[in-house]
């Protein structure tokens, strides 16, 4: 006789002999939450919403990207040299002039009926204060002409 079965019938003797063997044998079990049915539901979930997403690009700021045509533009378009010095001082053209002096100039060449064509050129010293900059590019922007380039000289 083994142990298990010698166990048993010590118990059904304990207990008068009432015991019956289903109540001898029951055992709780665990109750277990299966995982892969889950896991398999989530991925098909995912892969769904992967494929149906649209992935769009978003901008900070809205910008106009010019176009250009080749040397047919550089050729029809007028230039305006403006040239900041290191001190701070402007000059149109090669002419030495003040802040609201530039300003009237370029508010009289804006207003010509040709204003898309013209062009500010801003030749500015490396060590021209950023200010002195600024306000060329402001009273560009208030005579209306849109079109600004900075010049620059290549590195030797």
């Amino acid at each position: 006789m083994s142990w298990l079965q010698n166990r048993s019938s010590e118990n059904a003797r304990a207990f008068g002999g009432r015991l019956n063997r289903s109540a001898r044998s029951f055992s709780y079990a665990e109750p277990e939450i299966n995982l892969i049915p889950f896991i398999d539901v989530l991925l098909v979930i995912l892969i769904f919403l992967m494929i149906s997403t649209t992935f769009t690009k978003f901008q900070e700021i809205a910008i106009t990207l010019p176009s250009a045509s080749g040397a047919d533009t550089v050729e029809s378009a007028r230039e305006i040299n403006v040239a900041v010095s290191s001190d701070g001082r402007f000059a149109l053209n090669g002419r030495v002039m003040s802040r609201s002096q530039l300003a009237g100039a370029l508010k009289q060449m804006g207003s010509g009926a040709n204003e898309q064509n013209l062009r500010i050129s801003i030749d500015a010293d490396a060590r021209a204060p950023h200010q002195a900059v600024m306000t060329v590019l402001e009273l560009a922007r208030d005579a209306g002409l849109p079109n600004v380039a900075f010049s620059s000289q290549a590195k030797k």
